[in-house]
């Protein structure tokens, strides 16, 4: 199979979809692997390094896209994107259509299989490839977080770990998932007086022996996330349904009652953000004002530490492209009915459910597509 790797060109997204090491396993499976020039140069990868390894590198974008018969992402396509992608072409990626009709209309006109690396779903129920990206970005969300609590930045001039005699910061964290955990984590080695909000008491209890009870548990519920908001001076939403529209947790009206100066970060944003007033930002303007709040909302946080992110995404992501290289994209979601689940479009046809009823359109059933 002809694999293209093109640069990403979302704002300041640094990452590349494949590592050398994942160039050279796709290589010795008897692919071809096309890069296009410096597509690794934000996460440090050099082009010696990718043509060591045996790609191919390519100049343009548009020779990536109209070469390979599989691309390989990290971020969905952009606007300018739109009319590289062909029918029948494979798409491996980030997609989060959820929150983004548009580019669903277009991936059904364009008649592309796309394969959505956040909607693969273990038997267990775990995400595998959203998985280390929800880890880096909820070691993220405390640190950019803490930079919005600044008053320079617009924030309360809150210390996180505060001094002597003077409170920590309060943080308080919805979703106890992967993203909340590893928040979680991160606001407790900076000092912070951190509260974990979820409606599954499994994770609650599992945080409380992790965290030797340093971190508070509390049960999700309306009233629980009121009065805990209302007392934070940092909010972290790490909400995820899978496929899903994020649920509004925090509304505007909680938002004008809470501390003049606190900060929501929404990690949830690639699923259109957990509260109310959430919209993306980007890492060139990452945050702005709601009543007298800040708010950070940039969709793809991991790109701003790509040295990590894309090593860890490869990780991930390389035994699956693996598969649908050696296989095809069919038998190899036949085969694996964890990849099958990532399978959002094919042929015109919008084939996950719960990104249908988020962006209303009709979807046929996973099984027929891969009769």
């Amino acid at each position: 199979m002809k694999i293209g790797v093109p640069k990403e060109v979302k704002n300041r997204e640094y990452r590349v979809a494949l590592t050398p090491i994942g160039v050279h396993e796709l290589v010795q499976h008897g692919h071809e692997v096309c890069v296009e020039k410096d597509a690794g140069a934000g996460s440090l990868v050099p082009d010696a390094e990718y043509i060591a390894a045996g790609a191919t590198m390519i100049d343009t974008a548009d020779d990536v896209w109209g070469t390979a018969e599989m691309i390989l992402k990290v971020k969905e396509p952009v606007a300018e994107e739109y009319a590289r992608m062909r029918e029948g072409q494979v798409l491996f990626t980030y997609l989060h259509l959820a929150a983004d009709k548009p580019l669903t209309e277009e991936l059904m006109q364009r008649k592309v299989t796309a394969i959505a690396y956040e909607t693969v779903q273990l038997p267990s129920g775990g995400l595998p490839l959203l998985y280390p990206m929800s880890e880096v970005a909820g070691c993220l969300a405390p640190q950019v977080g803490a930079h919005s609590l600044m008053k320079a930045n617009g924030g309360r001039g809150v210390l996180m770990g505060g001094v002597g005699g003077v409170a920590n910061a309060k943080v308080v964290i919805i979703g106890a998932g992967v993203s909340g955990q590893n928040a979680a984590n991160i606001a407790l080695g900076m000092g912070a007086d951190v509260t974990l909000l979820d409606t599954d008491l499994d994770k609650l209890r599992m945080s409380f022996w992790r965290y030797n009870n340093r971190v508070h548990g509390l049960a999700s519920s309306k009233l629980a996330i009121e009065q805990q908001v209302m007392e934070a001076d940092m909010v972290i939403g790490a909400v995820l349904i899978p496929g899903a529209a994020a649920p509004k947790l925090v509304s505007n009206e909680l938002v004008s009652r809470m501390k003049p100066g606190s900060v929501l970060v929404d990690i949830a944003i690639d699923q259109g953000g957990c509260f109310e007033d959430s919209h993306a930002t980007t890492h060139d303007d990452p945050t702005y004002p709601v009543h007298d709040s800040v708010f950070y909302c940039v969709a793809n946080m991991p790109g701003a530490v790509p040295n990590t992110s894309t090593y860890a995404l490869t990780n991930a992501t390389l035994p699956y492209a693996v598969a649908l290289a050696d296989k095809g994209w069919q038998q190899g979601c036949r085969d694996d009915r964890s990849l099958a689940l990532g399978l959002n479009t094919h042929a015109g046809q919008l084939t996950n459910a719960p990104v249908g009823e988020a962006v209303g359109i009709d979807v046929v059933g996973l099984d027929s597509v891969l009769a």
